[in-house]
């Protein structure tokens, strides 16, 4: 029993840092230019995708998933320079509405290339072998996943924290009339964000799909999870949102191994829900 429950921790682990990245994307985006990107979980597919396209000519899935999340990058940038600029020329509850009009259009219309192009489902293999933890057996996706997400949130911290793009940014956040007498311009720190978020997402999704399949369907799952994390981290709070995603993937792993897959997402929710209940002023 004790080895089980060590194993489950270990994978909802796992499966909780990957959430948390996905709530990221929604928690920079939203709180910085208050976009609702409903595009995260198609960025995430996308780079799942590209990954496995690239596996059979470069050496290596992680070199393969750099690429793949550059390309997410560049994506993101494309449309942030085109269409999302319509969006953020809008104010207050009409940039709200119109990025949700937008961004659910881009996704469907995007969703829609992905099912005629790459129907298929998509599973890559970390490569890693199982670790024995005493009578526990750790399963090799999830040492990669864990290592190399708190590779990532070391990154972001270190960017948020210690670069002046990155304190600019917390400026504008915070307050995007006395980041521009700073002399920041905020649409510039929007675009940043914007394709950050889109990279962090494409990374999330490689790492989603090392343990999962993944098919253009699941970005829609992908994107209500990413939402789902962080409406319960509080919206426009990194930490919070970190700390939802890690405890709701431990939630939903032990759900999974005690109700089956249905009931763990049904469970998900509940408790999400249950966390607004109690406190609601996280997403004041």
């Amino acid at each position: 029993m004790l080895a089980q429950g060590v194993e489950l921790l270990i994978d909802g682990l796992a499966r909780g840092v990957i959430l948390s990245l996905f709530g990221l994307g929604i928690t920079l985006v939203f709180g910085l230019g208050e976009i609702l990107n409903l595009l995260l979980g198609v960025f995430a597919v996308v780079a799942v995708i590209a990954c496995s396209l690239l596996l059979g000519t470069v050496p290596g899935l992680a070199l393969a998933g750099l690429i793949a999340v550059a390309f997410v990058a560049l994506f993101a940038f494309v449309l942030d320079r085109s269409v999302i600029s319509l969006v953020y020329r809008e104010e207050g509850e009409d940039r709200i509405l119109l990025g949700i009009f937008v961004t659910l259009g881009l996704s469907l219309f995007f969703e829609g290339l992905l099912f005629i192009f790459y129907p298929g489902s998509r599973f890559l293999s970390s490569g890693v072998g199982s670790v024995s933890l005493g009578a526990a057996s750790i399963t090799g996706s999830s040492i990669a996943v864990i290592a190399t997400a708190a590779v990532l949130f070391g990154l972001i911290y270190y960017f948020f924290s210690h670069t002046y793009l990155g304190m600019g940014t917390r400026t504008v956040i915070q307050d995007e009339t006395g980041a521009v007498l700073c002399g920041i311009d905020p649409r510039n720190v929007q675009s940043i964000v914007f394709v950050l978020s889109a990279a962090i997402a494409g990374a999330a999704g490689v790492l989603y799909a090392l343990d999962a399949e993944v098919t253009p369907a699941s970005s829609f799952e992908l994107t209500t999870f990413a939402i789902m994390v962080s409406i319960v981290g509080g919206v426009d709070s990194i930490s919070g949102t970190v700390a939802a995603g890690i405890v709701l993937g431990v939630i939903m792993t032990i759900a999974g191994a005690l109700f089956g897959s249905y009931l763990a997402t049904v469970t998900l929710f509940a408790a999400a829900i249950a966390v607004l209940i109690y406190k609601p002023e996280q997403i004041s």
